[in-house]
């Protein structure tokens, strides 16, 4: 039961960071230069306070540091700039998606050769997305904004490469996002960095709690799970955010968005409980 409710904690807290993202960027008081800046520096300090606690130190001159660092950039760039004008929901469907499929692609490339039901299950993934990104089939979708959250993904993905065989996952976290924010610093340092109170505390809360206490918490529980069973509960993720983005920031579902997210979940779900 405990095991239950910390994972059902950790999805939403994933799903969080795209609803705390939208609304703070959406409500015009911080720019997503300024929001990714905050929610890294948040992140690296309450990381790097528990990997403290613990007693570990920081690995910050490993080999795997800086291809890391730099798709965390990627990321955090990715995802903060497409919620200008993507729906929270809209975006982690994308992003959960394209990360997925980035993940797939790359075992396929690398590793043994993908079974029937693998390749069948990220052909439907990867028609769900064409499906929300295809022009015409979503009014409201802004290809720009569309083609960030794509850039996101795959920075995730390969954030996720890099990261898979960590000895100490939370301290390794701790390391990239200390190391993103000088990138993202010198990267920004030109742009608007214009922050309001809601919107830095908004981003305090996405970079402390639904990323740092997150992440932390998801290495807590990923070691008692079977690896189909914590890539299937990562489902959740986009739905959870379409149906709190509805609920709470008044964000449409349509019958595209449904549709898509049936395929993507639904594809990848089969891809990834298929025997290897």
């Amino acid at each position: 039961m405990r095991l239950i409710l910390m994972t059902a904690l950790t999805m939403l807290a994933f799903a969080a960071n795209s609803l705390l993202t939208r609304a703070a960027i959406d409500a015009g008081g911080i720019t997503p230069q300024a929001f990714a800046l905050i929610r890294v520096l948040a992140g690296a300090a309450t990381l790097a306070g528990l990997v403290a606690l613990r007693g570990g130190a920081l690995p910050l001159m490993r080999r795997a540091r800086l291809p890391g660092a730099i798709s965390l950039t990627v990321y955090m760039i990715g995802f903060s700039l497409a919620y200008l004008t993507l729906d929270a929901g809209l975006g982690a469907l994308i992003l959960f998606g394209v990360t997925q499929i980035t993940m797939f692609g790359y075992g396929a490339v690398t590793g043994a050769a993908p079974t029937v039901r693998q390749l069948t299950g990220a052909a439907v993934a990867f028609a769900g997305l064409v499906l929300v990104l295809w022009p015409g089939a979503q009014a409201t979708t802004d290809p720009l904004g569309a083609a960030l959250m794509v850039l996101a993904g795959v920075g995730w993905g390969a954030y996720s490469l890099v990261g898979r065989g960590a000895a100490e996952p939370l301290a390794a976290t701790a390391a990239n996002f200390i190391l993103c924010f000088p990138m993202l610093l010198l990267l920004f340092v030109a742009f608007d960095l214009r922050a309001d109170a809601a919107g830095t505390l908004l981003a305090v809360v996405c970079g402390a709690v639904t990323s740092g206490l997150g992440y932390a918490l998801w290495y807590s529980v990923l070691p008692r799970m079977q690896g189909a069973t914590a890539a299937v509960v990562q489902l959740s993720v986009p739905v959870l955010a379409i149906l709190a983005g509805a609920l709470l920031l008044g964000e449409a579902i349509t019958p595209v968005i449904a549709l898509s997210a049936a395929l993507v979940v639904g594809g990848i779900g089969w891809a990834v409980t298929a025997r290897r």
